[in-house]
């Protein structure tokens, strides 16, 4: 077997939330190419579709289920409609997230609902995911969460979110320590800077602003989704099967200093 086999998952079913468009997008193609069939869902029904046509046109098997992840109920039915169509389920990840405000704003501003619409949408909904699809993978799996860079440090702005993602990053090492024994790995990512559009909308950043912030990551550039993807994928496959409870920052060499990071 070449190392490069261990980067496959042929045969396997992933859940990919937030599945439409950005890095939930990439990830579930990165997941078709090696060899996954895969269940898509975002709010938008049309980029659900669009990505599933992708999805098909590389051979693999799509399964379009639109919706909100904060209406409960959905992370079960997400997870039944996967067993439903393909009769498995090995992989689940965490996408869906962010934020629903247009703006950045200081903690003392910051209303309680807003604080409980991020836990809703970063914690609760990624919580509810995972004790789903491990309750459907008798035979081991991979749970992948995407948390942040702002829950990694002091996210001036960003309270809400980012002690949302911190949270998080909790959930996946208490889940990884709960699954071990089931053979369910459960791991983080933390993106750094990509030019999502929640990106740009949330924090005001324009594509003139790109070369200024890119300055300021060690490795010279912006992230884009394929290095999220990239990441998933390795978190997801049998390449790493003796890895789990870790979050790994993709962040191009910038992990210090105000955090500007936003999915």
């Amino acid at each position: 077997m070449s190392i490069l086999d261990l980067f496959r998952v042929d045969g396997q079913v992933a859940v990919i939330t937030g599945s439409g468009r950005g890095i939930g997008r990439a990830i579930t193609i990165a997941l078709a190419e090696a060899g996954a069939d895969v269940v898509i869902t975002s709010r938008r029904a049309d980029e659900v579709a669009a990505v599933a046509a992708e999805v098909r046109a590389l051979g693999r098997r799509a399964l379009e289920v639109p919706g909100d992840l904060k209406k409960p109920g959905m992370p079960k039915e997400l997870a039944e409609a996967a067993i439903a169509e393909f009769g498995r389920l090995d992989i689940w990840i965490n996408n869906a997230g962010g934020t629903d405000d247009a703006h950045v704003q200081p903690m003392t501003v910051t209303t309680d609902d807003q604080m409980r619409d991020m836990l809703e949408l970063n914690l609760i909904a990624a919580a509810a995911g995972s004790r789903e699809a491990a309750l459907r993978m008798p035979n081991g799996g991979a749970i992948v969460n995407i948390s942040s860079g702002a829950g990694m440090r002091a996210a001036p702005n960003t309270a809400a979110y980012a002690a949302s993602k911190a949270a998080l990053l909790n959930l996946t090492q208490t889940m990884a320590a709960e699954l071990a024994s089931a053979g369910i790995r459960v791991n983080a990512i933390s993106p750094g800077m990509v030019p999502t559009e929640s990106f740009y909308r949330v924090l005001q950043f324009t594509d003139a602003d790109m070369p200024k912030l890119a300055a300021t990551v060690p490795l010279g550039r912006m992230g884009t989704p394929e290095d999220m993807a990239a990441g998933v994928l390795y978190l997801a496959s049998p390449a790493a099967g003796w890895v789990t409870g870790q979050n790994i920052l993709i962040g191009g060499g910038r992990d210090g200093g105000k955090s500007v990071e936003h999915r």
